[in-house]
């Protein structure tokens, strides 16, 4: 079975590093962009898809995904 597990910061949450691509961006002649959030991307392969995405939401909630500023949203595919 795999996965991929994007983790984003919530609403509201300052992005510094957002702010610093942003920064970037500009500075490399790229007008017109409006505001960057920045995440993580987690590609995962589990050998056993038996509550696989019980599993996957564990691993969220306990170490991929700092859950009081961040979310967290899981494709199988």
């Amino acid at each position: 079975m795999k996965a991929r597990i994007f983790v984003t910061l919530k609403d509201g949450v300052l992005d510094p590093q957002g702010q610093a691509i942003e920064g970037a961006l500009a500075a490399l002649g790229f007008d017109g962009v409006g505001a960057v959030r920045q995440g993580k991307v987690f590609d995962i392969e589990l050998a056993d898809p038996a509550d696989g995405e019980a599993r996957l939401k564990a691993m969220c909630e306990k170490l991929l995904a700092n859950t009081v500023i961040e979310d967290y949203e899981i494709e199988v595919g």
